[in-house]
């Protein structure tokens, strides 16, 4: 709470430390004083080898557990109740750098297209969804997050809250403005009538019932626009996950001459060393252009 994470994230360290815990009940520690360095260690093996009740976790998830148990302990020794910090010399593995994948421009078109084709008000909602998803770059969690009034029509920007409770201004494009328009005239109110969120207030984004649209409510619409499109549209179905329009968002404007920090700002990122990972995918496409274009690039 102190550091401002994420609903998610606070989850996933919960369940992390709820682990931990069992792991060292398990192995008759019956205090945070009886805890040793061997202790902490011998949890992130467990972690990566798994036993009958947990699969193997991958480098990613035995990372993040092993952050959620160092900080621990860091909180441990900084309140007095140990005196000395038996995990800061237990390092997570370090996970394979993984580039972001990206779908073509036409790939993103056959994609908003195919989330129009829904009848009534919830094909005008998906489409204004995923319009707004790949022309800001936001989060799923962001998106759905918006509250009507963080849309400024008149300066066609959205405020975004990311990551540590960090808002962001965000311009918001034509194609992106005028479905969400669209939605606020034609989807919304019909949606809003089903509870008792009202037109004028609440989530930007509702359900059938009224509600806000939840996380993953507006994955399960990505997911199956996706499998509408499919080979037809260019989409691989297996490709899409919850960041891929904002993946391809980044992509598209480093393709088109965007500068790397302008990036930064509209991802919402802490580092332009997390942007810079979109400029590696970049470079390969810089590369594939190269090599089937010019005479004399292949012996």
């Amino acid at each position: 709470m102190e550091r401002g994470l994420a609903g998610n994230t606070i989850s996933s360290y919960r369940r992390d430390l709820r682990r931990y815990a069992e792991f060292l009940s398990a192995a008759g520690v019956r205090g945070l004083a009886e805890v040793a360095e061997s202790d902490v260690a011998g949890f992130l093996a467990a972690l990566r080898e798994g036993d009958d009740e947990h699969p193997p976790l991958s480098a990613t998830s035995a990372a993040r557990a092993v952050v959620a148990v160092r900080g621990l302990h860091r909180f441990a020794l900084l309140d007095g109740l140990v005196t000395d910090d038996v995990a800061h010399e237990v390092r997570p593995p370090t996970p394979a750098r993984r580039l972001p994948k990206a779908i073509p421009v036409e790939s993103v078109v056959a994609l908003i297209e195919a989330a129009g084709t829904v009848e009534g008000p919830r094909g005008v909602r998906d489409r204004a969804l995923l319009e707004l998803l790949y022309g800001t770059g936001a989060r799923i969690s962001e998106a759905v997050g918006l509250a009507v009034d963080d849309l400024d029509r008149g300066q066609a920007s959205v405020r975004l809250a990311g990551k540590g409770g960090k808002e962001r201004i965000v311009p918001v494009g034509s194609y992106a403005l005028r479905a969400v328009e669209e939605y606020l005239v034609r989807g919304r109110p019909a949606l809003a009538a089903a509870g008792t969120q009202g037109v004028r207030g609440g989530a930007l984004f509702l359900n059938v019932r009224g509600g806000a649209l939840s996380r993953q409510s507006a994955w399960t619409i990505l997911r199956a626009a996706a499998e509408r499109a499919g080979d037809a549209g260019g989409v691989d179905v297996g490709a899409v996950s919850p960041h891929t329009l904002r993946h391809s968002f980044a992509t598209h404007l480093l393709d088109g001459g965007a500068d790397v920090r302008v990036v930064q700002e509209l991802l919402g990122h802490a580092s332009v060393t997390t942007t810079q990972v979109y400029t590696l995918v970049t470079v390969d496409r810089l590369r594939e252009v190269y090599a089937s274009s010019h005479p004399r690039a292949l012996t």
